[in-house]
């Protein structure tokens, strides 16, 4: 098969299950989950299997501690944080309104610093930013929590997701053994290195930047509520989730903390101000310098504008199924690029090579018969 051919394959079969994807949107999120789990526990069912339990047991230990603590999240921390944010919700407006009489308070002084005419425009520019910031920051939330609540109470995600999830860990060893006998033999090892690039960078996006999340969302919530903010528990979690997303996290659990922290402590408390701020450069630092780097490192390589962009185009053609595929298959997109970018590379075409055939070798030269021995009579 010719370069060629292999690119229109590629197109074809990539058009192909974005096809398939939409035409199924409705009906997929409890296969795309079930698979996450799976792909997910994958690796505790082996760590088990090797103290001599069947996959079958070690699927439905590890599913049923699973669920367990997923139930328990669900019934004591859901009706806190969904009542902390409809509220934080609700009183939004509220804050930024009490955010801009708190810098008309600021008036005298940046008059006295930079002059009427600067100062009005400085306040003008930082309400509207800070306006239109909350605005987004609400909006984020109120889309994210609609869209979590209504899968929680989706009864067929919460039935037919651990059935999926159990079903394709009992059979994921042969799955992969199936899978791998169909590959075509000439190209078998080429194929395996392309899959197992596609295999690290999806325990990158799932388990690495899974963990990440997790983590932030702990961090978050946590320091915040110790601190005393109004809706800490809510905005960290809304920050931590937010995390999958560069930079969109962080400046959403920023900007709604600051406009809180403000209306909340200033002037009486402006330590309290202050210690909210370090809560979050703390939580940058650790993200970019410590739980990134060592939970998901290079295995993802994604650029941000493009992790970006896949977001929002899947999430416009698929809903909140997309949230979910998105960076999973931006991932994949990644691996498969750089492929085909080394094949271009390594090919005629960028290496201006001609494509005559190679010379023609001389014929071999026909072997000389043997010698008769012959012998004298006696």
């Amino acid at each position: 098969m010719t370069l060629r051919d292999q690119v229109l394959v590629c197109v074809g079969l990539f058009f192909a299950a974005i096809l398939l994807l939409w035409v199924f949107r409705s009906i997929l999120l409890p296969f795309v989950v079930g698979l996450a789990l799976a792909y997910l526990l994958n690796p505790v069912v082996n760590w088990l299997q090797k103290w001599h339990v069947g996959r079958t047991w070690g699927s439905m230990v590890v599913l049923a501690l699973l669920i367990a603590v997923v139930a328990g999240l669900l019934l004591s921390l859901v009706p806190l944080v969904a009542q902390q944010v409809a509220d934080l919700i609700g009183r939004l407006p509220s804050y930024v309104g009490d955010l801009q009489a708190l810098l008309q308070t600021w008036a005298p002084q940046l008059n006295e610093w930079l002059g009427p005419e600067r100062a009005a425009q400085l306040e003008g520019s930082l309400a509207d930013l800070i306006g239109r910031g909350v605005e987004f920051a609400g909006l984020v939330t109120a889309t994210l929590a609609q869209s979590g609540l209504t899968v929680l109470n989706t009864i067929a995600v919460l039935f037919i997701t651990p059935v999926v999830a159990y079903y394709l860990l009992v059979d994921w060893e042969g799955m992969m053994a199936k899978a791998d006998q169909l590959l075509p033999r000439q190209h078998q090892a080429e194929i395996r290195g392309i899959l197992g690039d596609i295999d690290r960078a999806m325990a990158g996006v799932i388990r690495g930047q899974g963990g990440v999340i997790l983590v932030l969302c702990v961090y978050y919530a946590t320091a915040l509520t110790l601190a005393g903010l109004n809706f800490g528990l809510a905005i960290g979690l809304i920050g931590g989730l937010l995390s999958f997303v560069p930079y969109v996290g962080f400046l959403t659990g920023f900007a709604l903390s600051m406009t809180v922290a403000l209306v909340q402590f200033w002037p009486d408390q402006w330590v309290f101000v202050l210690i909210i701020l370090a809560i979050y450069l703390v939580g940058q630092f650790l993200e970019a310098n410590i739980l990134y780097p060592k939970l998901v490192g290079q295995s993802i390589n994604i650029n941000p504008v493009w992790l970006m962009f896949a977001l929002f185009a899947f999430a416009l053609l698929f809903g909140f199924v997309g949230l979910l595929l998105a960076v999973p298959l931006a991932a994949i997109s990644g691996v498969l690029t750089r492929y085909a970018l080394h094949r271009y590379q390594a090919s005629s075409l960028y290496l201006g090579l001609d494509d005559a055939p190679p010379p023609p070798t001389a014929p071999p030269k026909p072997a000389a018969a043997p010698k008769r021995r012959t012998t004298k009579a006696t």
